[in-house]
């Protein structure tokens, strides 16, 4: 039987905001795990970029990504030689995150959400609702609430908690039913560990 889930509310507010390399903007970490790890060591991480300039992203060796555009106009990505127009708010986009991928903004700063998992260790479906949604995750989820536009309530067995904008909460396995519920646009990530087969 699935017990309470375990939740951790991570505000806007408490976020760093750590530059990119190349200058063309900053991240904001949202959660990762394990934590602490950096980039490089995680198997999932999650977190909002701000896109100032056109340029490269950065290559990320045996990470998948999927990026939902949050403000802004947009962007054209070329992912190996390949254009991807991403201009529509709130519609979740993957692409592998080792392929060479050049930026080029459309019409000023964007805000990205980013979701990032090594392949073959995580699985990660990342949706952006409206409304109500009942969620009820396999006992191995963990899943990430964010809310991208405007408020949202998550209720769940403990009781329930308002989320501002670009609010998280942050439920870990084992996950119990829960509810969400947003005038905007919330952000659901499902995060599962894969378990190697026989």
């Amino acid at each position: 039987m699935t017990g309470p889930a375990d939740v951790t509310i991570l505000r806007a507010a408490d976020r760093t905001a750590v530059p990119w390399k190349n200058g063309g903007g900053v991240t904001r970490e949202i959660a990762a795990r394990p934590g602490g790890a950096g980039t490089e060591g995680s198997a999932w991480r999650v977190s909002l970029a701000e896109v100032a300039g056109d340029g490269p992203f950065s290559e990320f060796p045996g990470v998948d990504r999927t990026l939902t555009l949050a403000e802004g106009a947009g962007m054209e990505l070329t992912v190996s030689g390949v254009a991807r127009r991403v201009d529509e708010r709130y519609a979740p986009c993957d692409f592998p995150g080792d392929e060479p991928t050049g930026c080029r903004l459309l019409d000023g700063p964007v805000v990205n959400f980013n979701v990032m998992y090594r392949r073959g260790r995580v699985a990660a479906d990342t949706a952006v609702v409206r409304g109500t949604l009942a969620l009820a995750p396999a006992p191995e989820t963990v899943l990430l609430i964010v809310a991208l536009d405007g408020p949202a309530r998550l209720d769940h067995p403990g009781g329930g908690v308002e989320l501002g904008p670009y609010d998280a909460a942050l439920l870990e396995a084992p996950v119990a039913p829960c509810r969400v519920r947003t005038a905007g646009r919330t952000a659901v990530v499902a995060l599962r560990t894969i378990t190697p087969r026989d």
